[in-house]
């Protein structure tokens, strides 16, 4: 009888999609980098373009990366027995509710007319706003 293939719920298929994962990513991000490659051998190619052929390769390692150290991080907590421990939840502080806002603002002397001028015109265009948005 032939083996069936493990469920998309078990760890083996985990395992696999996210190996899967980390392969496509690394592929992409390569053939990103050879494209960029191409661009820096070209008549118009910057060292910008050099810079992302270094960098490419690197993004796509990364979920591999982060495979690998979640994985390290779970084993260290199993090792230390804290694998099915919760962290405790962190106090909320209490926030105080806003102040009030005055409803009136009190005016301050304008030494200068034309500021005094200009501030007025620019609470008309205030005042049309709020009449338009209502």
């Amino acid at each position: 009888m032939p083996a069936s293939p493990p469920p998309a719920g078990s760890p083996w298929g985990r395992r696999i999609a996210i190996v899967a994962t980390c392969l496509v990513s690394l592929l992409i991000c390569c053939g990103l980098a050879w494209w960029q490659w191409d661009r820096f051998t070209s008549a118009n190619g910057t060292f910008q373009n050099l810079g992302y052929v270094l960098q490419w390769p690197l993004f796509g390692l990364f979920p591999a990366f982060m495979f690998w150290r979640i994985r390290k991080l779970r084993q260290k907590a199993e090792a230390d027995g804290t694998a099915d421990e919760r962290p405790a939840p962190a106090p909320v502080a209490e926030v105080p509710a806003p102040r009030p806002r005055p409803d009136a603002v009190t005016p301050v002397d304008d030494e200068d007319e034309e500021l005094a001028a200009y501030n007025r015109y620019l609470r008309e265009l205030n005042a049309r706003d709020q009449q338009a948005a209502e």
